[in-house]
């Protein structure tokens, strides 16, 4: 019982870490109608910028997580400008491949500036640990999940409560109309983007806390990861990216340790087929009417 209530806790941590990843992912995708699959490369620019601040310019933690945020930010808004907002009347496979281009871009770049040795990384966060009972919750992962849970709570009560969530709504409902009431849609995706890698940022400062290492290819595997759970839960949905982000990590972590390690990925990608086959639309998704 002890196990399986420490192996839960372990997925609820990874789970929310993928959540705030796939945040980001539905995000974009209720926008801008795109899947960003450089979204995961991002983690990767998050956990060096932070690295680069702390142990090369040895700025305080706090301003290293502000500063590692907003070159995130400005990095997500680059990359749409340069690489996306050309495409935005192309055909979805053209806006696919310069995607996996921009990411391949990124990782070659840390590649070249940091090499592919991994660099390893102490944990930032120092939050004692916490008994309950017999069992102990690391710092981290109450920082993972409170962090994750907080952020869901700010981008829900953002879109449906503030002026710039409004015009985010508009948007992913119709651009043209959205356009002609007055708003600026570049603007509104723009931000869409900066708030997407602003929340990759965090994902990726709590994953190298977690994992300790950096390596160039940091953010590929954790980047399908919440896209796999961005669809588990419902792409366009920010409830349903944090539940499939959590059902991923639990679902990872119960396979890894009561059936196999080397198949807890195939169990994950397993689930999401099942899902999909019943419910299309995702757990929290909604069916979209097509228009004729």
């Amino acid at each position: 019982m002890k196990n399986l209530l420490e192996q839960l806790i372990n997925g609820l941590s990874t789970g929310s870490i993928y959540a705030l990843i796939a945040l980001g992912y539905t995000m974009v995708y209720g926008i801008a109608k795109m899947i960003n699959f450089a979204h995961g490369d991002i983690i990767m620019v998050g956990a060096y910028a932070l690295y680069v601040a702390v142990l090369t310019l040895h700025v305080p933690v706090i301003p290293a997580v502000l500063i590692t945020i907003a070159v995130c930010a400005v990095l997500g808004i680059t990359v749409e400008k340069v690489a996306y907002k050309p495409l935005r009347k192309a055909p979805p496979l053209a806006v696919l491949i310069t995607a996996i281009g921009v990411s391949y871009l990124l990782q070659n770049l840390a590649l070249l500036i940091f090499n592919a040795t991994p660099i390893p990384f102490q944990s930032v966060i120092k939050v004692p640990s916490v008994k309950i009972g017999g069992l102990t919750i690391s710092g981290i992962t109450l920082v993972t999940m409170a962090i994750m849970l907080i952020s869901m709570i700010l981008l829900t009560l953002f879109i449906n409560k503030t002026k710039a969530g409004s015009a985010m709504r508009a948007v992913s409902e119709d651009k043209g109309a959205a356009e002609l009431m007055g708003i600026n849609v570049n603007q509104t995706i723009s931000m869409t983007f900066a708030i997407g890698s602003a929340l990759a940022a965090v994902a990726g400062i709590l994953y190298i806390c977690q994992y300790q290492s950096l390596r160039p290819t940091l953010g590929a595997l954790p980047g399908i990861k919440a896209f796999v759970a961005a669809v588990l839960g419902g792409i366009g949905s920010v409830p349903g990216a944090m539940l499939g982000g959590i059902l991923l990590g639990v679902i990872e972590s119960l396979g890894k340790a009561y059936i196999s390690t080397e198949l807890s990925d195939a169990i994950v990608f397993g689930v999401l087929v099942v899902v999909l086959l019943v419910k299309p639309s995702g757990l929290l998704g909604k069916r979209k009417k097509v228009k004729v």
